[in-house]
């Protein structure tokens, strides 16, 4: 991940955004030899075959070929940077004005702007701070325009092709975000401003039409053919499909856009009680705002992302991708969709994720939760050639969430062959807990010798610790905290 500030707006780029442009960039140099001088108009003002760099790309293989098709991918990299870039910034600097600390990330072809705001943004704001990634992505376009047509030489050929491709990406970009679907800019401003001013039918006449403009482009898409243009539409579609359906049948509750001050301080109470760990006050406080009938779409949001964390830190996987599920128009971290499967048993989905997350974020953390799905995956040799990575800790991660799944058998294990990799007391001790919470004494107890051999001392913490509850009154259990009592008190 490339991470940087811009203005004091931190900007995190993301691998996929790279990776994304870069197949974009090598699909341009593929199809640009379709633009044959023969059939082409020469007058085109911007797809001259003549000139750079339509003319070199007509001979694969010829002289010059591959140093043009080189020079063309990269330049369709820097185009969507700049353009991802400008349209993200437009978003940040417009919540900026309003006072917030917006956060960008730069993902796929595309990105997010983060307004790391306490309360929901006001209606009104959140239509001008959405309309100011498309208009400045246009606006980018436009000056692209004016310099090819009077800032540079009719020589500089290199020059007028990126300005002119600038100009082309940015107006297609800004018209494409403005169509009033789910998710897309254009989407987000018909429904805040139909909701304001029309309530909930508002809210069901902006799904749909956003549901028949799908349908239009997949039926556009049929018929060109134009598969992937389809696709896209058809999961925009979805989205308003489901959005009309829920509000219609009760599930979601839509009021004018302006939250009561009472919701949003509820909210921020449910906010601070899961930042200090008290999860069952957090998930009543996010709760009552579901339920107030007057709870906005985005205090709603909201409250769907705050009970989705609140039930990971439960270990409740299925309940927290039910949350998330209805969270709309902010990004759900790869993280918490990653544990989620993982509490869920669903590895291969956890795994993609996870790698995932760990190529966005590069925290330490999720590395270890990346290396740990790998070894419930069975996959213990790749899982501890990751850089950095940390044996204990990460048969630590591939066993605690065994341990929460209540697969008591599979994570003692997991920790006992941990300890062939690193033969630390922790292990031993989570090999030992897990086997008594399978019931299997003798295990456990050869594993708290074990534990103990290792150094584990901590008499008062193993006689209290409800893991190991099972082993009270086992002869073995009791001689064995006997002895770490007399060894502490020597």
């Amino acid at each position: 991940m490339l991470r940087f500030r811009l203005g004091g707006i931190p900007v995190d780029v993301h691998l996929s955004h790279l990776l994304f442009s870069a197949l974009l960039g090598v699909l341009m140099v593929r199809d640009m030899p379709a633009l044959n001088p023969t059939t082409l108009d020469p007058s085109t003002w911007m797809l001259d075959p003549s000139v750079w760099p339509y003319h070199q790309l007509q001979s694969p293989g010829g002289p010059g070929y591959g140093r043009t098709a080189m020079g063309v991918a990269l330049s369709w990299m820097l185009i969507i940077f700049v353009s991802a870039l400008v349209h993200e910034s437009g978003h940040a600097l417009a919540l900026r004005v309003f006072g917030y600390r917006p956060s960008i990330e730069l993902v796929w072809l595309g990105g997010a702007t983060r307004p790391n705001a306490s309360a929901p943004i006001p209606w009104n704001r959140l239509v001008v701070v959405t309309a100011a990634g498309p208009l400045s992505g246009l606006a980018l376009g436009v000056v692209a325009l004016l310099l090819r047509q009077y800032g540079v030489s009719p020589d500089a050929q290199v020059a007028r092709f990126l300005l002119a491709w600038f100009f082309v990406a940015n107006l297609f970009w800004t018209i494409f975000n403005l169509i009033p679907v789910p998710t897309l800019d254009g989407g987000t401003i018909v429904s805040t401003l139909a909701t304001r001013f029309l309530g909930k039918m508002g809210f069901m006449g902006a799904q749909l039409l956003a549901l028949v403009v799908c349908v239009a482009v997949v039926a556009f898409a049929v018929v060109q053919p134009a598969p992937v243009l389809g696709l896209l539409f058809g999961i925009y579609g979805y989205q308003a499909l489901r959005l009309l359906m829920a509000t219609s049948r009760g599930e979601l509750k839509v009021s004018s856009g302006v939250a009561p001050e009472p919701l949003v301080r509820e909210l921020q109470q449910a906010q601070e009680a899961l930042a200090q760990g008290r999860l069952d006050e957090a998930r009543q406080h996010g709760l009552a705002v579901l339920e107030a009938e007057a709870c906005t779409l985005d205090l709603a949001s909201r409250a769907h992302h705050l009970l989705g964390w609140v039930a990971l830190k439960n270990g409740q996987g299925r309940t927290s991708l039910d949350h998330f599920a209805q969270v709309q128009r902010r990004p759900v971290e790869t993280h918490a969709l990653a544990a989620a499967f993982s509490l869920l048993g669903d590895e291969p989905r956890a795994l993609s994720l996870w790698e995932l997350a760990w190529q966005e974020t590069r925290d330490r953390t999720v590395l270890h939760e990346f290396a740990g799905s790998l070894i419930r995956a069975g996959r213990v040799q790749q899982a501890l050639r990751l850089p950095g990575v940390d044996p204990e800790a990460a048969f630590t991660c591939a066993g605690r969430t065994l341990f929460i799944r209540g697969a008591y058998s599979e994570a003692a294990r997991i920790a006992e062959e941990g300890l062939l990799h690193a033969p630390v007391a922790r292990l031993a001790y989570d090999a030992a807990c897990a086997h008594a919470r399978a019931r299997h004494k003798d295990d456990a107890m050869r594993m708290l010798h074990r534990a103990t051999s290792l150094g584990f001392q901590d008499a008062d913490y193993a006689a209290s610790d409800e893991d190991l509850a099972p082993l009270h009154g086992h002869l073995d259990f009791e001689q064995w905290l006997m002895g770490l009592h007399k060894s502490a008190s020597a």
